[in-house]
């Protein structure tokens, strides 16, 4: 062990003679000696120094250094603009893509771009659109994407990384869209995962076919009709998983519906004419040279020729002198955003214009409806909920800030998105809710608007958000800052509730049964001054079924002693129902017993009326007897006085 450390020391001792019979000039390091030759790591050197450093590399072109940070600065370049495309830059994210050297630099590239859809799936036809436009100018760089995603589709489906696969088989979807790849590489692709179909392997093949649908139907057909006939052959089969059963069943629907939803390409995303595309014919079983070299620096003696010669390729693509004509088209395209300095205008006139232009400013209202400020106040009052110590800070803050007119409602709001995003219920809010309902009539008001949007609109909420929210309601009404006529808003019955909202009674009322007591918890809901609040939570009318739905729910939850004017309800319904119906029966009968007795009095009217009748006609004839008799006593008194008088003569 000695004669080994004599060995170290004097080799140590012979390393330093050596470095101080160097001369000074070699003991100077350039940049990337401090840096360590990486990214992280290394020596730390002031910003003079480094500066000088950077001005001293930069003085020489031709060294290493010089086209080692050039290329530094291309991959910072390339990777922060693929980093910030979306769809409405497109068109200036490419053209600032272009002032880069993108023959150089075409492996940073496509390693950017793929990295970046790896990451960010949902812009995949974006990327996809930035691709078309460049391989219209430079197809080598969009040769050179496709053999990559080929190589890297074929090696994770090999892998069995579903996830790379997915990712990779949409971007390709996206060019075929394009028509940067033939559609042959589509029907392949799909030919190889239906081939021997896993469950991985057909959701991967249908959600491709949901993406390339729409382009295989206007150029290969028959392709198609071959792909959906595999398709249907494995939905007959039955030994895959139900959940990709239905995943094909909805793809049916879907090409049905001719892909509407699925465009082969977007509008925002159209930037390119199909007459102009470079197609490339790459088949998915052919040998791919990935090119890899490309992504690393190498030490080009021809940098300055080559450099020279991508700029002559930058002016082909954007145009000389492209900044003044872009100029020159807006003032030609807009005459009086242009300045004539020769000319001069009257002060007079000057005035003038600006009496009118200020006049129809005054008559002009803006109206947003981007919501901007909106979207900002949300964002003021979230920031100062989530940054507040206590609830009585933040309620001071809010209260602090210049809230329009009717915004109360948007506070309340936010405050229970915020209470609902909680993992467990935090008694912050419930407080800060509590403070705000007991400052102003208003934000009472609000928070009761906002309880019946909830509960109308408490099937849309997951299990978690439904018991936070169920919970702040619960802190209110226990408080007594919300009135307790928001109940009425509730109908506890099978037909008007839904397993959410059933799932939100039952926290709310376990809660206000906790905070308060089972026993003043039941004196609050009977309470005879109440009675038409609470009807519809605990309904006591004819509907028995209703009745027993409430006594059924209220019981499984651990609240039976609730419903005991239910059961006492439920107990004489049999003799209400009856006493109902009974009723019912006296007022159908009704109608008919004074028809009844109507007809009846019209009877004794008429035969009164009769009798009278008679009597009249009897008395009449009988004095008509009575008148013939004195007539005919008269006529024989007559004729016997003329018999006298003929015997006397």
């Amino acid at each position: 062990m000695v004669v080994e450390e004599g060995e170290i020391s004097r080799k140590r001792e012979r390393e330093e003679n050596d470095e101080g019979s160097m001369p000074m000039q070699s003991k100077k390091r350039t940049a990337f000696e401090y840096k360590g030759g990486g990214r992280t790591g290394g020596l730390y050197v002031p910003p003079f120094k480094m500066a000088a450093i950077r001005q001293e590399i930069l003085s020489s072109k031709n060294s290493r250094e010089y086209q080692k940070l050039k290329w530094e600065e291309l991959r910072k370049g390339i990777n922060g603009l693929i980093n910030k495309v979306n769809s409405s830059n497109i068109r200036e994210i490419v053209v600032s893509l272009f002032e880069l050297n993108l023959v150089r630099g075409r492996g940073l590239l496509a390693r950017a771009l793929m990295k970046a859809q790896l990451a960010s799936a949902g812009f995949t036809h974006i990327y996809a659109a930035v691709v078309a436009v460049i391989n219209t100018k430079l197809p080598e760089n969009g040769e050179l994407i496709l053999k990559r995603l080929v190589f890297g589709f074929r090696r994770a489906y090999k892998r069995r990384d579903k996830l790379v696969a997915t990712a990779f088989a949409k971007f390709l979807a996206h060019l075929v869209n394009h028509q940067v790849a033939h559609e042959i590489i589509a029907l392949q692709l799909l030919a190889v995962l239906l081939e021997e179909p896993t469950e991985d392997s057909v959701l991967i093949a249908v959600d491709f076919c949901k993406e390339v649908g729409s382009i295989l139907m206007q150029l290969a057909p028959q392709g198609l009709i071959a792909v959906f006939d595999r398709f249907r052959a494995i939905l007959h089969d039955g030994e895959i998983d139900k959940r990709v059963q239905y995943a094909i069943e909805n793809l049916f629907s879907i090409r049905k519906d001719k892909f509407a939803h699925y465009p082969a390409v977007p509008e925002e995303c159209d930037v390119v004419d199909r007459e102009e595309q470079i197609t490339f014919e790459l088949g998915l079983d052919e040998s791919i040279d990935k090119q890899e070299m490309l992504d690393i620096f190498q030490f080009d003696p021809d940098f300055d020729a080559h450099e020279t010669a991508w700029k002559q390729i930058k002016i082909q693509i954007l145009g000389e002198d492209s900044d003044d004509e872009d100029s020159s088209h807006d003032n030609e395209a807009n005459p009086h955003n242009a300045i004539d300095l020769d000319t001069t205008t009257p002060a007079g006139e000057l005035t003038a214009n600006a009496a009118e232009f200020s006049a129809l400013t005054k008559n002009t209202t803006i109206q947003d409806f981007t919501e901007q400020e909106l979207v900002h106040l949300r964002r003021t009052i979230y920031l100062t909920i989530m940054s507040s110590v206590g609830f009585e800070e933040c309620a001071h803050k809010i209260a602090k800030l210049d809230l329009p007119q009717g915004a109360e409602i948007e506070v309340c709001k936010m405050i229970i998105e915020c209470c609902s995003q909680e993992r467990t219920y935090l008694r912050y809010y419930g407080l800060l809710g509590q403070r705000f309902c007991l400052l102003h009539l208003p934000w009472q008001y609000a928070f009761i608007q906002c309880f019946s949007e909830q509960y109308t609109m408490i099937h849309r909420l997951e299990t978690n958000k439904l018991r936070n929210v169920a919970k702040f309601f619960a802190h209110l009404f226990s408080t007594d800052a919300l009135p307790w006529s928001c109940f009425s808003i509730i109908k506890l019955n099978e037909d008007d509730t839904t397993s959410s909202s059933r799932i939100f009674i039952k926290i709310l009322c376990q809660e206000l049964a906790e905070r308060l007591g089972l026993h003043s918890l039941k004196k609050r809901f009977q309470d005879p001054n109440m009675s038409d609040t609470f009807a519809s939570l605990f309904p006591m009318g004819l509907n028995v079924r209703d009745t027993r739905f409430s006594i059924n729910f209220f019981t499984s939850i651990g609240l039976g002693v609730l419903t005991d004017k239910l059961r006492l309800h439920l107990k004489d319904a049999p003799k209400l129902i009856a006493e109902h119906q009974r009723k019912q029966h006296l007022l159908h009968e009704k109608p008919q017993l004074l028809a009844k007795k109507q007809g009846q009095s019209d009877d004794s009217n008429y035969d009164s009326d009769s009798s009278s009748s008679s009597s009249s006609s009897s008395s009449s004839s009988s004095s008509d007897d009575s008148s013939k008799s004195s007539s005919s006593s008269s006529s024989s008194s007559s004729s016997s006085s003329s018999l006298v008088s003929e015997a006397i003569v």
